[in-house]
């Protein structure tokens, strides 16, 4: 690992773990905000879950406390309003990181995400802190530029490589953040903060231990991260194509495959991929929300157990990104990387299909097909995003030095990698948008069962779709030959 991705490393450490402390926090500071402002049947917080509670009646009316059904798709709902304004602002930071550089751009997000935090420590009311996750959504740009930065920094062949980092990323700090965040939910604030007198949100400590961590993280950044957008410039070196046209059949969708393609070949693809991450992170992001609806609605199961089957996804996911996944993708290809994850999924869903009809009798066998269902799902999450998305990276220009003059060339505008992966991000965090609200909608109007089923058919759509698109850039590049 180089230094810059040494250092791009621990900053997305730092980065998802400020990200993961509140995630278990959200159902119960919302019961918080309920009952601090249910007296005020016109407030803010009464009149969206009324509007919550009006929607959900439409599809499903549960048999006991409604209100907490409520509560978690309210929680849901605004992890969707996260990500559709990630979608909205993702190509915008990605275009400026081209205009003014990756480091500066990163500096000024890490800035919204400080201020993001800081409101939540202050925040009494609902309205306040569904600003604090506005400005963090609007704010949020260290992963998709940590991306850049590793695009910049290597070369086709070990891109891929760079870039299984930050799913390891996410896996260590989607196991350790939840927990950590739960545990310090209950401690107290110190009390030189609440003799002064002024209210603070009842999660205080971890909101002030997010604020610490992003003001590391910004620290760290601007002490260790260089600028890298540009200052690598340099030709394509003739042995790295030698190597991509001996190893291109074999990865279907090898490195030196996109750097063949025509502009207008790439252009396609990278439309492509973004359409093939909308529709998976849709599907995908659905499955996961509503697996707790699942395990509370036919197991019982209580926040702790529930946290337990995340933590073992998470664990088998790192696992299986660091020793598998980094190994196994310049022999496999980025693509048909990705297809084994879809199928995986795919595979899974139909576990998870079946599992309802075995609760009721066969009680072991349908905890054995969750437990199957998981790690297909940890598969899944350590494949699918980070080889898509080290696919698209390979679509978009380096930037190259021209061999007369010695100076930069020009990018084409569509492929510059900031706007580029910024656009590919936007299409991921559409989906995560949407696939809550319509597989929720799903679950709770024609059950678990037929949710499953559909979202199994989608994925082994998705999976030929894919293998399409891996046969038809091994087949450009035989045409290049």
């Amino acid at each position: 690992m180089g230094k810059v991705e040494r250092v791009v490393f621990v900053s997305l450490v730092l980065d998802l773990f400020a990200f993961t402390i509140p995630l278990p926090l959200f159902p119960r500071i919302i019961e918080w905000y309920t009952k601090r402002e249910s007296s005020d049947p016109n407030g803010f917080l009464s009149r969206t879950l009324y509007t919550v509670s009006s929607i959900r009646a439409l599809v499903y009316k549960p048999t006991s406390n409604p209100q907490r059904w409520d509560v978690v798709l309210l929680g849901g709902l605004m992890g969707s309003i996260f990500s559709a304004l990630q979608w909205f602002i993702s190509p915008r930071i990605g275009a400026l990181s081209d205009k003014y550089g990756r480091k500066r751009v990163l500096l000024l997000t890490m800035i919204g995400n400080v201020l993001s935090a800081l409101v939540w420590l202050k925040s009494t009311t609902f309205a306040t802190y569904l600003l604090s996750r506005v400005i963090g959504g609007l704010s949020e740009g260290n992963v998709q530029l940590a991306i850049a930065i590793l695009s910049d920094v290597t070369t086709p062949e070990n891109r891929a490589k760079a870039l299984a980092h930050v799913g390891i990323a996410f896996a260590i700090c989607f196991i350790i953040g939840p927990p950590i965040g739960a545990y310090f939910a209950s401690r107290p604030l110190p009390s030189s903060m609440t003799a002064s007198g002024i209210e603070f949100n009842v999660y205080a400590v971890p909101a002030a231990l997010t604020v610490l961590l992003l003001v590391l993280e910004t620290i760290f950044l601007i002490v260790a991260l260089p600028e890298t957008r540009g200052k690598n410039a340099q030709s394509v070196p003739t042995k790295a194509a030698t190597n991509g046209a001996t190893n291109g059949k074999a990865n279907g969708a090898s490195h030196q495959t996109s750097r063949q393609a025509t502009v207008s070949e790439r252009i396609q693809m990278l439309k492509t991929l973004q359409h093939l991450h909308f529709l998976f992170l849709g599907i995908f992001s659905g499955v996961e929300f509503t697996l707790t609806f699942l395990t509370f609605d036919l197991f019982d199961w209580n926040n702790k157990e529930n946290g337990a089957l995340i933590g073992s996804i998470g664990i088998i996911s790192a696992l299986l990104q660091g020793g598998y996944v980094r190994r196994a993708l310049a022999k496999v290809g980025e693509g048909n990387m990705a297809r084994r994850g879809i199928m995986s999924c795919a595979v899974g869903l139909i576990f998870l299909t079946i599992l309802p009809h075995m609760v009721a009798n066969h009680r072991i066998v349908a905890i054995r097909l969750l437990q199957a269902a998981a790690i297909c799902m940890a598969m899944t999450s350590a494949t699918v995003v980070n080889s898509l998305t080290a696919y698209a990276s390979l679509q978009c220009d380096d930037v190259s030095v021209d061999p007369d003059t010695g100076k930069a060339v020009e990018e084409h505008p569509e492929l510059a990698k900031g706007k580029a992966l910024g656009k590919f991000r936007s299409s991921g965090q559409l989906g995560r948008a949407i696939g809550p609200i319509v597989a929720c909608a799903s679950y709770w109007t024609f059950g678990p069962s037929l949710t499953y089923a559909v979202g199994s058919v989608a994925m082994f759509a998705l999976s030929a779709k894919m293998k399409s698109v891996t046969k038809r850039r091994t087949a450009t590049f035989a045409k290049a030959e």
